[in-house]
């Protein structure tokens, strides 16, 4: 049993170096605390859904970028899974596809997650990117502690030294 105040992390993985960072630190935080890791990449389909509406995509387009990201989707959660097995921590690994906000919040909730863990967030220039940004939602709405992971550089030169 862990000493940690949390038992259940979970790390929103979306492609970005930012979630690369925050996995590569919630590896290494899971290790040392023996907290159970779930890793949770979400296949944006809203947003595709969107650009359909907005007529930039038409459906045959659609369909050939959907499988684009659902590839994209598998090969970081490999990623993922060798980043852990190299330091001896198993993740339960998801994809999923939805609203990355609302698909987050509901793995949290059936999940029992006790810490959120995130990217940096982007410097939002205007009003209408703070309201659209994904990490930025989850990090206002999330119903557990978030931890949002920063310093890229020098989380990946612990991750690679013998942590």
């Amino acid at each position: 049993m862990t000493n940690a105040p949390f038992v259940d992390i979970l790390t929103y993985l979306d492609g970005s170096e930012g979630s690369l960072s925050a996995l590569m630190y919630s590896i290494m935080l899971a290790k040392s605390t023996d907290s159970k890791l779930h890793v949770l990449y979400v296949v944006n389909t809203k947003a595709l859904g969107d650009l359909v509406k907005s007529h930039i995509f038409v459906d045959q387009e659609k369909s050939e970028y959907l499988r684009d990201l659902k590839k994209d989707a598998e090969r970081h959660i490999r990623h993922a899974e060798k980043l852990a097995q190299q330091k001896g921590v198993s993740i339960d690994a998801s994809i999923v596809e939805g609203s990355p906000h609302q698909q987050v919040m509901k793995y949290i909730k059936e999940n029992h997650i006790d810490l959120l863990a995130l990217g940096s967030i982007n410097v939002i220039r205007s009003r209408r990117e703070e309201l659209t940004s994904e990490n930025d939602r989850m990090m206002r709405t999330s119903p557990c502690p978030v931890l949002v992971v920063k310093d890229d550089d020098n989380i990946w030169s612990m991750f690679e030294e013998d942590y």
